[in-house]
């Protein structure tokens, strides 16, 4: 197994707290934990692809995503670190006073190209065809998709599992539930529990796409790792469970009654989530495994997300 070169950038690991919400007590890994600006699950995935924009000596990165990304923000500020400049390809429209993530691009002093729904369908060759620009004036580009979600990027959560091994947790649970945005994070997951030897279920709420594409996009981007990094090990597809109908109000938006937990979850705990991701991953995991039992074994990751609740903070104070 041909194991990559990473950067130390994220603050790991993150700590795995006991909760307990009306009534059931569960467990919930924090990867809100692992960093302040940078924080959450992008930032496992880039401590490898900023490793290889450094190894490839790039001094422009390109990525994509919505303008409330948290990919897109979290690579802006960990290239600033390493010295590479960034360009962002964020499908929304340009703000005049930009909140949450889109804030924090603009601060920090990133290149933005907006583009529409439409144009945003076609972003990998907007993004080489840009990048081929810059090249021919003697720049070095990198590009990495959104969500940092190549075979490359699966590392960070490879190295999950084996951090809740170190934890002395994986061996006690049935399950992980997290969202789904671009497949890395679960793909990592899946094929981390295979090269340790757990069985472990890997259940995906889907926020974005239909569920075959979602199962598609996972398992190829697994397979791909396997063969790019010579990984002898055999993976069981039926432990990964997708989670879908949590979403029907549209990636951008997030329904009262989801909006309603996440608050309820915020003022019982303490612990907030944001209004793409993670509060529609909690609304599900509440549903699936939490509701009317005592305690669940099924592992809840916070995977961050919190600059995107100041971009709907209207509508979390009226739910």
């Amino acid at each position: 197994m041909n194991t990559p070169i990473k950067f130390n950038i994220a603050n790991l690991p993150t700590p795995i707290q006991k909760i307990e919400f009306k009534g059931t007590k569960f467990l919930i890994k924090r990867d809100d934990y692992t960093g302040t600006e940078l924080t959450g699950n992008k930032i496992r995935k880039l401590d490898y692809i900023l490793a290889d924009v450094k190894k490839k000596k790039a001094d422009y990165l390109f990525t994509s995503g919505g303008n409330q990304s948290n990919h897109a923000r979290a690579t802006a500020i960990a290239a600033k670190q390493i010295g590479v400049k960034t360009k962002l390809f964020l499908w929304g429209k340009e703000a005049k006073n930009p909140d949450g993530n889109l804030f924090l691009d603009q601060l920090v002093g990133t290149e933005i190209v907006y583009l529409s729904k439409k144009e945003y369908a076609d972003v990998k060759n907007i993004m080489l065809k840009e990048s081929k620009r810059l090249q021919k004036k003697g720049h070095k580009v990198y590009i990495t998709p959104s969500g940092g979600s190549t075979p490359l990027g699966l590392w960070g959560y490879i190295n999950f599992i084996k951090e809740l091994e170190e934890q002395k947790y994986l061996s006690k649970l049935k399950g992980i539930v997290s969202a789904y945005g671009s497949g890395g994070t679960a793909a990592g997951m899946l094929l981390g529990s295979a090269i340790v030897g757990s069985n472990v279920k890997i259940y995906v709420v889907n926020v974005l796409d239909d569920p075959e594409f979602v199962r598609d996009i996972i398992i190829n981007l697994v397979e791909d790792a396997i063969v790019e990094y010579k990984i002898d090990v055999k993976i069981n597809y039926k432990n990964l469970v997708i989670l879908d109908g949590y979403s029907e109000e549209g990636y951008k938006n997030i329904s009262d009654n989801k909006l309603k937990v996440i608050k309820e979850f915020y003022q019982s705990s303490g612990i907030l989530l944001d209004p793409t991701y993670t509060g529609k991953a909690f609304y599900a995991y509440y549903e699936n495994f939490l509701k009317g039992k005592k305690s669940s074994n099924v592992l809840f990751v916070h995977t961050g997300g919190i600059y995107g609740v100041f971009a709907k903070r209207k509508k979390y104070i009226e739910a």
